[in-house]
């Protein structure tokens, strides 16, 4: 029953437990004007207002209690995840030192013994109070500022993959590449890399972190292609070896630019890390006769051996003003022709058995409409 219907409703609620009718009428008289008080007469009738609404704020609980003493009551309270954060205050005449640890261990955050004078009990509670409240406040303030976070991580991821979409197309639409592109690319590689997971050689390499940074960094594989001169690469005829050569520098100078980005910041960046190796490295071939470096084998970053073979597929199976796309079953000849030559022998394996997924990607992101495709020098480079 509520002791003090007309009190303000701001009044602080405490809950008084004791078995003595006298001992509820002693405390709740101390208390009268400070606090809205509720009274239970045992620990059944506690427990059943403590998980009520509304709740009380702080629970002043007596110890020695027919059939459910107050040390029982409190441990239910813990127990429940919806009573407790309700502070328990043991108000007893117990007054031993082990009467006085048991309370603490069954969860109390404070143990008084009687008879208790009306200035240290309400400072005792008011204590307590003040320290749940300051404790929920930060609690509250910590959940925003973890959503808010939350929401601003993800608005930074959104505005990344723009981004990188964005450089990814200003880089391609300079050689006239197809439309999807770039998105074909990205999940051709996060399919390979899904399916490269399943050897127990690379499983532990393809964490679900890195399958994720393949995906949003494979896009900026060609970005050096903007140092380029035009002339050589709108040229449809065949290079001259000086040509050639200069053609082969846009994977160092795309691994440039995103080197001098990693320089720039204050910390590693495994995105940034990332994009670098696959932009240097994704013309390196397995046998050690690619570009720049001749690097082999596993010297070459396996996010790199991983777009090169997605790139080659795209570009076997897109229409060039030259030629027709290759139908599937000759693209993957052509792949299965380079196992150990141009690529790692593991990720054309995983290719082999992703094929579906392939098939499934080029249908989803198919080009719009006929273009008039990449230059002839540098899809010979990415093809043979």
């Amino acid at each position: 029953m509520d002791q003090s219907p007309q009190l303000p409703q701001d009044l602080p609620s405490i809950l008084v437990v004791d078995d003595v009718p006298n001992n509820l009428t002693l405390i709740t008289d101390l208390l009268a004007g400070q606090y809205r008080c509720r009274v239970a007469i045992n620990g059944y009738r506690a427990l059943s207002i403590a998980r009520g609404t509304p709740q009380p704020e702080l629970i002043l609980l007596d110890v020695a209690m027919p059939e459910m003493d107050g040390y029982e009551v409190c441990r239910e309270l813990k127990k429940d995840p919806f009573t407790r954060d309700i502070p328990v205050i043991f108000l007893t005449a117990m007054d031993g030192d082990d009467d006085e640890t048991e309370g603490f261990n069954a969860g109390g955050i404070d143990y008084i013994t009687k008879p208790v004078s009306k200035a240290v009990l309400t400072a005792r509670i008011n204590a307590h109070l003040t320290l749940t409240r300051s404790k929920r406040f930060l609690t509250d303030k910590n959940e925003l500022l973890e959503n808010m976070v939350a929401l601003r991580a993800k608005q930074l991821a959104t505005m990344q993959d723009v981004i990188i979409l964005a450089m990814a197309s200003l880089a391609e639409a300079r050689d006239n590449d197809t439309s999807a592109h770039v998105r074909r690319i990205q999940h051709y590689s996060r399919a390979l890399a899904v399916s490269l997971k399943n050897n127990p050689s690379y499983a532990r390499q393809l964490t679900d972190e890195s399958l994720e940074l393949i995906f949003k960094t494979s896009p900026l594989h060609d970005i050096g292609k903007v140092g380029v001169p035009d002339s050589i690469l709108f040229k449809s005829g065949r290079l001259s070896p000086e040509e050639y050569d200069e053609m082969k520098k846009h994977s160092f100078f795309g691994g440039q630019t995103l080197m001098e980005v990693e320089r720039q910041l204050a910390a590693p960046e495994a995105f940034v890390a990332m994009a670098h190796e696959i932009a240097l490295h994704h013309h390196e071939r397995w046998d050690g006769t690619g570009y720049p470096l001749g690097l082999s084998g596993e010297q070459i970053p396996l996010p790199a051996r991983i777009v090169a073979l997605a790139d080659a597929y795209d570009a076997l199976t897109s229409a060039r003003v030259y030629k027709p796309p290759y139908p599937r079953e000759e693209a993957r000849k052509v792949i299965e022709r380079e196992r150990g030559r141009q690529f790692d022998p593991a990720v054309v394996d995983a290719f082999i058995a992703a094929e579906p997924t392939f098939y499934e990607i080029a249908e989803n992101f198919a080009d719009a409409e006929a273009e008039t495709g990449r230059s002839v020098a540098l899809q010979r480079l990415i093809a043979e």
